[in-house]
């Protein structure tokens, strides 16, 4: 049954949140100060689908987008630019308030640039018997056909069109297929995920293909099937050739913002721990003037950084080691030995690190966080060890999302 409801504020997911008496709701789409009909969502309590906006609110705007409200990759296009960064810089200050910090943020950073280079492809056998191939629509594993992307870096335009071929030839499909697409300096590098061993002649076939779409390389489950080139980046002085399927920060923009900070907020030392340093977009830029000791648990990644380090002109000493910080987190003996320490962990965080870090006498800590919660609260047991936080920036390279990235530093007081 339709609700007519009046949207409170933007949630942390980008809904319109209405305080009904029943309970909250949450309906994509809305906005501030605006009423709506919406009706529930099957199988999600208290999420809706808005029906209709009755009373439209001055903020909003048209989404420039065909897919919006259908494909789950955006969560908004429909409000003013000004109102969608103050709520984006509202999401960092209330993680750190939930978890008792008061500290200046900053305005928000536009890292967009020209747009996301990775994204991950989605092909479904639907019930009819079609295999669609998108992105998946939001809450859902359905998949929304996609043709083009107004929100991906141009490097990325034959992105679809490879993956619907590659999709195509290797149907059918029993089992979900995941076509993750990278945009490098040399062309598109592409690792498939769900589909069985590999038969000759589809190989033969896979390789014509990869010549029609200009793939760089493309693997399968990590597994390299076929490469026409190395596919490679440049960071600071460094060409990297990048391990199958390896993490990158969404844009370039994004990570040239993310690492400018980090330089500056290192200052002066010259020994420095870059921790959680995938292929090294802080390590490599850093080690033009200091020392580096770097840490991933990506034994690939890891090696990709060691290459790129050693055929580079102009850097410092740059160390790697392949170790999981989860589980073997480098203790306070290992860390006072440096003046600095980066870290960049995924979204859970770096709990168990950041204990260590805490029990040691490291005078400066700079962190990248992906989530303001789980940085809150790795945040809460430095400052209780004795750091202090003195700033935080936020940065937006997943414009149109509920994702935001921030750069913190923290220094040792006691």
């Amino acid at each position: 049954m339709a609700e007519t409801l009046l949207i409170d504020h933007v949630g942390q997911r980008g809904d319109g949140v209405a305080i009904a008496g029943s309970g909250t709701r949450y309906v994509p789409c809305a906005l501030p100060g605006e009423t709506v009909e919406a009706e529930p969502s099957a199988g999600q309590a208290g999420r809706m689908r808005l029906v209709s906006v009755l009373t439209r609110s001055p903020d909003r705007v048209d989404p420039f987008c065909a897919y919006f409200g259908r494909c789950g990759g955006c969560a908004i296009q429909h409000w003013r630019p000004d109102n969608y960064h103050a709520w984006k810089r509202q999401l960092v200050v209330d993680a750190l308030a939930r978890a008792g910090i008061d500290c200046p943020v900053g305005e928000v950073i536009d890292a967009h640039g020209a747009g996301r280079r990775r994204i991950t492809v989605h092909a479904r056998r639907d019930r009819d018997g079609a295999l669609p191939v998108g992105f998946t629509a939001a809450g859902s594993h359905a998949v929304v056909p996609i043709d083009a992307c107004p929100i991906l870096d141009p490097a990325l335009d034959g992105a679809f069109a490879a993956a619907r071929a590659i999709a195509g030839l290797l149907g059918p499909i029993d089992k979900p297929l995941d076509v993750q697409v990278t945009a490098t300096d040399n062309g598109l590098d592409i690792d498939v995920r769900g589909s069985g061993p590999l038969p000759s002649d589809t190989v033969t076939e896979l390789s014509r293909l990869a010549g029609q779409h200009g793939l760089a390389r493309l693997t399968r489950h990590g597994e390299l099937v076929l490469m026409r080139r190395p596919p490679q980046i440049g960071i600071g002085a460094a060409r990297v050739t990048l391990p199958p399927g390896s993490f990158l920060q969404a844009t370039v923009a994004g990570e040239d913002t993310l690492a400018a900070r980090v330089q500056e907020l290192c200052g002066k030392a010259k020994r420095i721990a870059d921790l959680f340093c995938g292929v090294g977009p802080f390590a490599l830029r850093l080690a033009a003037r200091a020392r580096i000791a770097a840490f991933d648990s990506d034994a690939g990644a890891i090696a990709a950084l060691r290459k790129a380090a050693a055929g580079a002109h102009g850097l410092k000493p740059l160390a790697a080691e392949a170790r999981d910080l989860f589980r073997r987190p480098l203790v306070p003996q290992e860390l006072n030995a440096f003046d600095a320490v980066v870290f960049d962990p995924p979204r859970q965080g770096a709990e168990a690190q950041v204990r260590q870090l805490a029990a040691s006498r490291l005078p400066l800590v700079v962190a990248v966080s992906c989530n303001p919660t789980t940085f809150a609260r790795d945040a809460r047991m430095l400052i209780d060890a004795g750091y202090a936080i003195d700033q935080v920036t936020p940065v937006d390279q997943f414009r149109h999302s509920a994702h935001v990235e921030l750069v913190a530093r923290f220094k040792r007081k006691r």
